[in-house]
């Protein structure tokens, strides 16, 4: 009785899937996807660390002769991670730890949400899926996506506490709270705001108090004051004035309309493939599809309500949300809870189990490979200290590994990233050379492919790379 009652619980799931995702969660930032876009949010927090701890002066190591400060998402995560290696010390993994805490509470309060409008069937359902979505994999990287949409998740709970709160008692700490996690998880992450649109289905239920409606409304928007400064002042700011682009900041909705369109196939994929695998995104359209045939109104409406916000979202990315796969991130919760739905409409435990079941099984083992690291990238963890044997920390690189920084910041240096094209053009090593540019290191095997480079002293060489100075 204890265990079936346990397994109906789904803090026992969260907890279990947490602890499955400790599995390699002290790796470095090397796994096959995404392992640029983690460096990145290293490099920041390293240079937090080592030269300057002001959250709104971002740096980078891939900015050549530049500082490296430029505009970006604010550093949430990265300063969490700063603060983690002022007390402990700098280590790669700090940012997976940080993420998961935090995207584990965010399947909490979802769950939370879903039980306290619909039934415990279904949040139990949409929750479980959730967690085995792309979730699973995001959740222990060094990146904001779901950490950020946690956050959100996490404020619209409270919100929804202040809104339907008769009692005045509290309710002012369910305000602060909801817009504290509001600014912060937007700043994080800025598309995770489009999920704010869930509220107008609260603003149209008239047993809600109009003045709780105008409060919430009013503090909404102090709130996110904030986010429109970093966005859209702060970081053109940091662009025009420190002279390195590194944020994309979206198209034009009529330019990402037409480029989604063009690459419609990847597009589509990130719904049917990318956030619930196919078992998963075929019980989501059951669910849509029965809401309909039900006219379940809570459902499909509010579906198309978080759809409707979502396109801007998309257009925003062009083809780089046809490209990327963590632009549906934000996406994912409301296609679990349409899946999760859709389960609470077939009548047989014994199915609906087995399905939950295929979902995780098809979920997880799609994701397996981002616990695995190649041999013959941990041979980048030698970088930094073959490098310091033959030059100063302050002196530039520039290395042959296109547009992949993940070498850059292995190497715990700064300088530029190239192709071996240029690299054998004389005149563009010439130019880079009266930058500042001290050393170029090619890469043989990881992110890069060995050249021979005549006219400079090669000062170190084995199989992984090779070192010229230039003279």
């Amino acid at each position: 009785m204890f265990k079936k009652e346990l397994f109906k619980d789904i803090r026992f799931w969260i907890i279990l899937f947490f602890v499955i995702r400790l599995y390699g969660i002290t790796n470095p930032p090397l796994e096959i996807a995404h392992n640029w876009r983690q460096v990145t949010v290293n490099m920041v927090t390293r240079n937090f660390l080592e030269e300057d701890a002001s959250i709104c002066y971002p740096r980078i190591d891939m900015a050549g002769e530049k500082t490296g400060i430029t505009g970006m998402e604010f550093p949430v995560l990265n300063y969490l991670s700063f603060i983690s290696a002022k007390v402990f010390g700098f280590q790669h993994w700090y940012g997976r730890m940080i993420n998961l805490i935090v995207s584990s509470l965010g399947l909490w309060f979802f769950y939370k949400l879903l039980q306290k409008y619909f039934t415990y069937e279904l949040a139990f359902n949409a929750t479980i899926i959730l967690a085995v979505s792309i979730w699973f994999q995001f959740s222990r990287k060094i990146m904001p996506d779901t950490f950020s949409v946690s956050l959100l998740i996490a404020s619209i709970y409270y919100g929804t506490q202040y809104l339907e709160l008769k009692s005045r008692k509290y309710n002012w700490l369910n305000l602060i709270v909801s817009v504290l996690l509001m600014m912060i998880g937007v700043l994080a992450k800025l598309p995770v705001g489009y999920l704010l649109i869930v509220y107008l289905a609260l603003y149209i239920n008239k047993t809600i108090s109009l003045r709780h409606k105008i409060v919430f409304a009013f503090a909404s928007i102090l709130g996110l004051f904030p986010v429109f400064y970093w966005y859209f002042i702060w970081v053109p700011f940091l662009v025009e004035r420190y002279g390195f682009w590194h944020f994309f900041m979206g198209k034009g909705l009529k330019e990402g309309f037409l480029e989604v369109i063009h690459n419609m196939g990847e597009a589509t994929s990130k719904f049917y493939d990318t956030a619930l695998k196919f078992i998963g995104f075929t019980v989501f359209v059951f669910g849509l599809v029965v809401s309909i045939i039900k006219n379940d109104r809570r459902i499909y409406l509010l579906f198309l309500l978080v759809f409707l916000g979502f396109t801007i979202v998309m257009f925003k990315g062009g083809y780089t949300f046809a490209n990327h796969s963590y632009y549906i991130v934000p996406f994912v919760p409301i296609m679990a809870f349409v899946a999760g739905y859709g389960l609470t409409q077939i009548k047989k435990p014994i199915i609906v189990v087995v399905l939950l079941s295929l979902i995780s099984i098809e979920g997880i083992a799609n994701q397996q490979h981002d616990f695995r690291l190649k041999e013959h990238d941990l041979k980048l963890l030698n970088l930094e200290k073959d490098l310091d044997q033959l030059m100063s920390r302050k002196d530039l690189i520039v290395m042959n590994s296109g547009n992949f920084p993940t070498p850059m910041y292995f190497a715990h240096r700064k300088g530029w990233s190239t192709s071996n094209e240029l690299l054998m053009d004389p005149s563009f090593v010439e130019g880079l050379k009266r930058k500042g540019l001290k050393y170029i290191v090619i890469l043989k095997r990881s992110f890069g492919s060995d050249v021979e480079l005549n006219g400079y002293q090669q000062v170190f060489d084995n199989e992984d790379y090779s070192v010229y100075k230039v003279i």
